[in-house]
């Protein structure tokens, strides 16, 4: 289908998935809103897509929600009946990815300013890259707003202090890029002009390796979080004795010993 508020391109088994409401800075409709979801869908659901690469175009990676799209009784709005599906009885997630049910990795890269909703993709994404000159903050409660999902996340990111002093500071605040950095909310800081390519260079690392054994590793990681340490493993070894039983795993090994690139079936 095609997308109004989006862009969405697949190459080379990476699905590029960039916001492009420069004009507004990113930030999130309920059109984007429902195009993202469509977006993440589509490139679970192809098996020409090993990973996701979230960005975006402009000065802005995505400044939250939309405010001038928001309805005065602050519903998030869906296309069907009020509560009638169980997203609905979930903590909304806007343009977060279905980052728990998802099995392909993601990739974020952030190109300029995330603040609210847009922190989001710094916090459930697997990999997260940001560009010199990208700049973090949650404007919240400067517009009279309680600070929830994004800060609930922030706060298991980040030492609690530095979360509750991004929330409460609201918008009066930016954390650099840098600064993220050195608190492990992102992974490198790239050279503004070079953050697309390097996203791209790390996507191609990602996809030299076996993909059914990357999905299996980062759901292991993704789901044992929300669990003790015990039944964590026990989940973690189940993935592997089910990514064991596939022809890439055979593959691996076969092509190490013959020293040779191995060939992935994902299968």
């Amino acid at each position: 289908m095609g997308f109004q508020t989006i862009q969405y391109e697949v190459a080379d088994r990476v699905a590029t998935i960039t916001f492009n409401r420069p004009d507004r800075l990113n930030a999130l409709s309920p059109a984007m809103i429902g195009e993202l979801r469509q977006a993440y869908a589509d490139a679970e659901a192809d098996d020409d897509v090993w990973i996701l690469l979230v960005t975006g175009n402009g000065r802005a990676f995505c400044a939250g929600a939309d405010v001038g799209e928001i309805p005065a009784d602050g519903r998030v709005i869906y296309d069907e009946p009020y509560l009638s599906t169980f997203a609905q009885w979930e903590a909304p997630q806007e343009g977060t990815p279905p980052f728990r049910s998802m099995t392909k990795p993601i990739l974020t890269a952030v190109n300029g300013l995330c603040c609210g909703a847009g922190l989001d993709l710094v916090t459930t994404g697997d990999i997260v890259i940001a560009s010199d000159r990208a700049e973090f903050f949650d404007p919240h409660v400067s517009i009279g707003l309680v600070a929830g999902r994004e800060t609930v996340r922030l706060a298991r990111a980040l030492p609690t202090t530095v979360a509750l002093r991004m929330a409460l500071m609201g918008r009066h605040e930016r954390m650099s890029a840098q600064r993220a950095y050195e608190l492990g909310l992102v992974s490198e800081v790239v050279e503004h002009d070079r953050l697309l390519e390097r996203a791209r260079e790390i996507a191609a690392i990602v996809n030299r390796n076996a993909p059914l054994a990357v999905r299996g590793t980062r759901l292991a990681i993704r789901r044992g979080l929300d669990l003790p340490m015990y039944e964590a493993e026990v989940m973690a070894e189940t993935f592997r004795e089910r990514v064991v039983r596939t022809d890439d795993a055979k593959e691996g090994p076969a092509a190490f010993l013959q020293k040779r690139q191995p060939e992935w079936k994902c299968q």
